[in-house]
């Protein structure tokens, strides 16, 4: 699939935080659990070496709880100029509209894995690739395709093809 048609009128906002969020509340279970367990067999070692991981973790955590967050406040965004991919405050790409190649739902095995991939369904398996005819620069990197996992991947592709659905 190619976007083509006619563009939407306004913003129309995709949300992903059901799809990524749960995935994120998992790690941080586990964070919890390994502050409790390891630090507390670490404190027997060295109390002062447990208090300092013991603090990453925790900002770690509360990191972690702020990226959940700000998932559901910052959707995915697609407009007459382009397409605004982003995953909360971590990661955010702009793509124009005449930048995109092709709309991928299905991919050979590993395809999310390649360094020209950026993955912003991070734990998550992503539902969608969108493919880019000029690379864009992400620090060092060439993206060439834009994974995520989107909550309605039927209304986004709708809207990117067709324009806005009722």
């Amino acid at each position: 699939m190619v976007a083509s048609g006619p563009v939407p009128a306004g913003p129309l906002r995709f949300h992903y935080h059901r799809g990524i969020a749960p995935m994120m509340w998992v790690l941080i279970g586990l964070s919890g659990i390994e502050l409790f367990v390891v630090h507390f067999l670490l404190a027997f070692w060295n109390g002062q070496v447990a208090l300092v991981a013991s603090i990453l973790t925790l900002g770690t955590i509360a990191w972690l709880v702020a990226l959940i967050r700000s998932m559901r406040r910052l959707p995915v965004v697609l407009d007459e100029s382009g397409l605004v991919m982003r995953v909360g405050t971590l990661r955010r790409h702009d793509v124009r509209r005449d930048n995109i190649a092709a709309v991928r739902t299905s991919w050979a095995s590993g395809a999310g894995k390649a360094k020209s991939v950026s993955n912003l369904a991070l734990i998550a398996y992503p539902n969608v690739m969108i493919d880019l005819v000029q690379p864009m620069q992400s620090g060092r990197r060439d993206i060439r395709t834009i994974a995520h996992r989107l909550d309605d991947l039927p209304a986004f592709l709708g809207a990117l093809n067709h324009g806005r659905q009722p």
